[in-house]
C-alpha cells in the first residue's frame, strides 16, 4: 500500500501537467489517409508433408514445439518466414500483385519506389481466414498518410 501513494501522485502529478499544456478553443486536426490499400497476404505452412505449395515455414519454436506444427491456439514462440503470394482480393488462386518476404514484426510504411516514393503509412493485419493448422490469408489494410 505504501507503494501505491507515490505511484498515484506521481500519475496525478503527470496528468495535470499534461492538461495544462492544452488551449482552450484550439482544435486538433486529424490527419485523412491520402491513400487507402487492402492486400491479401496467403500463407500455407509447410507441415512435413505439403511441400511443394508452402509459402511458409517454422523456422523457430519454443522448446515444447516443434517444427512442423503451430504452437497451440496463441502461436505464441513460433517464428515463421514466409514467401506468401499478395493479391488484391481474397482468392488464392488470383493473379499475385507482389510477396511478402521475411517475417512480420510491426509493420510500419516507410518509403517505397514509383508512385510511393517517399510514402509513409501504417499497414493492420487481420486475420481473414484460418484452415486447419496450414492455411491463413491475412486481410492487410495499409493507410498512407504522406504522399508525394
Amino acid at each position: 500500500m505504501a507503494t501505491l501513494k507515490p505511484i498515484s501522485t506521481l500519475l496525478l502529478f503527470f496528468l495535470l501537467l499534461s492538461t495544462s499544456e492544452a488551449k482552450p478553443g484550439k482544435r486538433v486536426r486529424a490527419h485523412r489517409p491520402c491513400k487507402k490499400l487492402v492486400f491479401y497476404f496467403h500463407d500455407i505452412i509447410y507441415n512435413g508433408k505439403n511441400a511443394k505449395n508452402a509459402t511458409s515455414a517454422i523456422v523457430g519454436a519454443p522448446a515444447w514445439g516443434n517444427r512442423t506444427i503451430l504452437a497451440g491456439k496463441s502461436h505464441f514462440g513460433n517464428m515463421v518466414v514466409p514467401d506468401d503470394p499478395i493479391t488484391l482480393d481474397n482468392n488464392l488462386y488470383s493473379t499475385p500483385v507482389g510477396r511478402a518476404q521475411g517475417f512480420y514484426l510491426d509493420i510500419s510504411v516507410i518509403g517505397g519506389t514509383g508512385n510511393f516514393f517517399m510514402a509513409r503509412g501504417i499497414a493492420t493485419l487481420m486475420t481473414d481466414a484460418f484452415e486447419g493448422e496450414v492455411y491463413f490469408r491475412l486481410r492487410a489494410k495499409i493507410n498512407l498518410y504522406e504522399c508525394w
